[in-house]
């Protein structure tokens, strides 16, 4: 899987489970550096679950429960 397409993976996963669209999620993905982080911690977080991922972005953004 390319970068770019784990990204939009995380998003649109993200925006799916929390009923958000994938242009809010984006946003906010961007604007809190989570976006910056999926690139640079590539390769350590692809291989990791669709569930793992989603609460890893949801701990990052300090979201407590949805």
């Amino acid at each position: 899987m390319s970068k770019i397409s784990f990204e939009i993976f995380c998003i649109e996963y993200y925006a799916d489970k929390t009923g958000l669209s994938s242009d809010k999620v984006y946003k906010l993905f961007k604007n809190e550096g989570l976006l910056d982080l999926l690139r640079s911690d590539y390769d350590d977080l692809h291989g990791m679950g669709m569930e793992y991922m989603f609460n890893f972005c949801k701990d990052y953004l300090g979201v407590e429960s949805i």
